[in-house]
């Protein structure tokens, strides 16, 4: 039980990785597509720099080792983003095809954080 679930673990926060890495370069790339997107949420262009950054720096969080507060603010982090990113899309009437890349980020996060060994979670608060 405890390998199946480390190799769930490793396989869903590696699709995590590498879809925060490479969104977070494209926003702070601010591809022509990604800087349109943005203003049409509403959202200022200087915040594609600020969540490519911090999308970066998540990713660096979840895999390295030790560290487990730093991991919860990064999946956190990863958590409010992709919800916020949802809730946008949905407010202004996307398609289904505008909601689905951050959903899909949204449930890596989840499943990633679920299945995270011991290792890397935080000790029990003891009172």
């Amino acid at each position: 039980m405890e390998k199946r679930n480390r190799i769930i673990y490793w396989i869903f926060t590696a699709w995590l990785a590498l879809g925060m890495t490479s969104t977070g370069i494209v926003q702070l790339m601010k591809v022509k597509e990604e800087a349109e997107m943005f203003a049409r949420l509403g959202y200022p262009a200087y915040l594609l720099t600020l969540i490519g950054v911090w999308k970066i720096l998540g990713v660096i969080a979840v895999l390295i080792p030790k560290f487990p507060l730093l991991k919860e603010w990064a999946y956190a982090g990863f958590f409010f983003c992709m919800s916020g990113a949802i809730v946008s899309h949905l407010a202004l009437g996307d398609p289904i095809g505008e909601v689905a890349p951050p959903l899909l980020l949204l449930v890596l996060t989840v499943i990633s954080w679920y299945f995270r060994p011991a290792s890397r979670k935080l000790a029990p608060v003891q009172i």
